[in-house]
């Protein structure tokens, strides 16, 4: 099994649970559903809740001294918002309590190659969420994208002071792959996180993405592959509704 990006292959990853992102960005989600997903990471010990900006605080309230992490997502699901915009909605995200943020790139930019205006929106974007000594996480949406258009995003993401690339939204088709996992890896080199995300729901799929290079998993069923680490116990198809839209 292959080591962590920046670490040797004797040293020890982090359990499971804290490479998880516990994820709910479904637009019905209501008070009572964000409370349950806070106190199922607290219960966890899931790495942070990501949750959509109308829920940072609620989130932030009932993860105080938990050592959950608060993320919110910015620019979401289709990145085809003002640099301006997505700036002001960061500022108001980590004012609120946000201590990660998950930016969508100017996704139209990508596809043009336009390198000058990916880094221009992402490291307004990094400026002000770095004021706050929040993580800035760019999300490139690989499903959009060439493989030539990865790698280029992920370079601006670099040069732009991210501090993690990430797949997907869950929202746009698609998902993480193994190969885009390794191809951001390589394009970023060690010293940015990648955070794999769309369509993780089971142990298996949460290991590969890891072996491939990712130190993040946004996943709406963290639960269900924690389980099944534990307990040998697959989530079961029919229950199990993170297939749903708005699910990573």
């Amino acid at each position: 099994m292959t080591s962590l990006p920046g670490t040797s292959a004797s040293t020890p990853r982090p359990e499971l649970a804290r490479y998880i992102d516990h994820t709910l960005l479904k637009p019905d989600a209501s008070e009572a559903d964000v409370l349950r997903i806070c106190a199922e990471a607290v219960a966890h010990n899931f790495k942070s809740v990501c949750v959509n900006p109308i829920w940072v605080k609620t989130v932030h309230n009932a993860l105080k001294g938990s050592g959950v992490l608060t993320c919110s997502v910015i620019g979401f699901p289709l990145g085809a918002t003002p640099t301006d915009v997505k700036t002001y909605e960061a500022r108001g995200a980590v004012l609120d309590g946000a201590d990660e943020i998950d930016m969508v790139i100017n996704i139209a930019a990508a596809r043009a190659l336009d390198r000058g205006a990916l880094v221009e929106d992402i490291s307004a974007v990094a400026e002000e969420v770095h004021i706050g000594d929040s993580i800035l996480k760019v999300i490139i949406e690989t499903f959009l994208l060439t493989d030539d258009e990865k790698r280029l995003a992920c370079e601006a993401a670099v040069e732009a002071g991210a501090d993690f690339v990430k797949t997907s939204t869950g929202f746009n088709g698609g998902g993480a792959t193994v190969q885009d996992v390794s191809l951001m890896r390589a394009a970023v080199g060690p010293g940015l996180g990648v955070k794999a995300s769309g369509g993780i729901r089971t142990l298996a799929d949460a290991r590969a993405m890891i072996d491939a290079g990712a130190t993040r998993i946004g996943a709406s069923a963290g639960i269900a592959i924690i389980r099944e680490e534990t307990d040998g116990t697959a989530a079961d198809p029919v229950t199990d509704d993170s297939h749903r839209a708005g699910s990573y």
